[in-house]
């Protein structure tokens, strides 16, 4: 069974879909000059994808943009069937409990 879409990586494509055509450049472009198949760039700019931060940075290094601004704002919430918690909580509830 295929891994839910996570709005993480919806996200992440649709930004990186904006830049992509603020630039001007088509997806066959980039993905040579990312050394990558223009077939994956186009699942990760659906949001089919998760791409390992590597090709993150590869793909940021051709548009000439922060690998950083594509992620930026992206958490725990947007991942499908990521308990919540966080370090925080954890703390918080810990010490609620007196330990």
């Amino acid at each position: 069974m295929p891994e839910p879409q996570s709005r993480a990586a919806q996200i992440l494509g649709e930004r990186l879909k904006a830049v992509r055509l603020e630039r001007g450049v088509s997806q066959e472009t980039v993905a040579h000059l990312a050394d990558m198949h223009v077939t994956n760039l186009g699942k990760i700019e659906r949001g089919q994808a998760n791409p390992r931060m590597s090709t993150i940075i590869r793909i940021a290094g051709v548009l000439d943009v922060d690998p950083g601004e594509l992620i930026a704002g992206i958490g725990l919430a947007e991942l499908p069937g990521v308990d919540r918690v966080n370090v925080r909580d954890l703390i918080d509830e810990l010490k609620r409990r007196g330990k």
